[in-house]
């Protein structure tokens, strides 16, 4: 079965269903350890969820069962991720670099947190702009608006998340080897191929092998920028 059509079902009462991640994410940044790779990116995006449903609660979003419905599918992706990983199987490629290295020294937590963002916003967001459009009934053209505000929320907290774990700049940031490797790197431009993908994903839905094989080399090579932005590195001196 092609990964776009793993979270088709509508969703019965879509606030309650966001409550439902909401729990699961604050359950696993009660669990796991400060320094834990996922424990890095999972307070990032526990903080994004929470304040998109704010921004839902406030009436930020004209379509609020849209916005849920999208917020949900996203956030689907990366939960099944964690619990293909606690049981022994293997996640989709764009997570597997941050697993298997979530615990190695020699990588920063703003490492962490970046590899996290390239995977969800990379892989599973065009895919749960798919999801989301199958729940609903709709074109990814009607979920374009929701996309942005998500997108334009996601940019605003990468930028508090750089600055908050790589403050500068300086003459040693400037020499820092993560300076270099993080600025090859850009969520918009990733927002932007990912709004293409879902696209295109939604076009082919009516060839599943074509689907499923555009969906593999997507992850494929999201895997792989995750697997470059977490290079170990030297530590920095004190």
């Amino acid at each position: 079965m092609p990964h776009s059509e793993q979270f088709a079902p509508p969703l019965d009462t879509p606030g309650a269903a966001l409550g439902g991640v909401l729990r699961r994410m604050r359950a696993l940044d009660a669990g796991l350890p400060a320094r834990d790779g996922i424990a890095v990116f999972n307070r990032v995006y526990l903080a994004v969820t929470e304040e998109v449903g704010r921004r839902i609660e406030a009436g930020r979003f004209p379509d609020a069962r849209a916005a849920i419905t999208l917020d949900v599918r996203f956030a689907e992706r990366y939960l099944t991720a964690v619990d293909a990983a606690a049981g022994d199987r293997r996640p989709p490629a764009c997570w597997r670099p941050l697993f298997q290295l979530r615990r190695h020294p020699g990588v920063r937590p703003l490492q962490f947190a970046l590899a996290g963002i390239n995977a969800h916003i990379g892989h599973d967001l065009a895919l749960a702009v798919v999801d989301a459009c199958r729940s609903l009934g709709c074109e990814p053209a009607d979920l374009e608006d929701e996309f942005d505000r998500v997108g334009d929320l996601l940019v605003a907290l990468e930028e508090r998340i750089r600055e908050e774990l790589m403050p500068g700049p300086d003459l040693l940031q400037i020499a820092d080897p993560l300076t270099h490797l993080l600025g090859a790197w850009s969520l918009e431009r990733a927002r932007d191929a990912t709004w293409s993908a879902a696209r295109a994903l939604w076009a082919l839905r009516r060839l599943p092998d074509l689907a499923e094989e555009f969906t593999d080399r997507l992850d494929a090579a999201v895997g792989f920028a995750g697997r470059m932005l977490l290079t170990p590195l030297p530590a920095r001196p004190e």
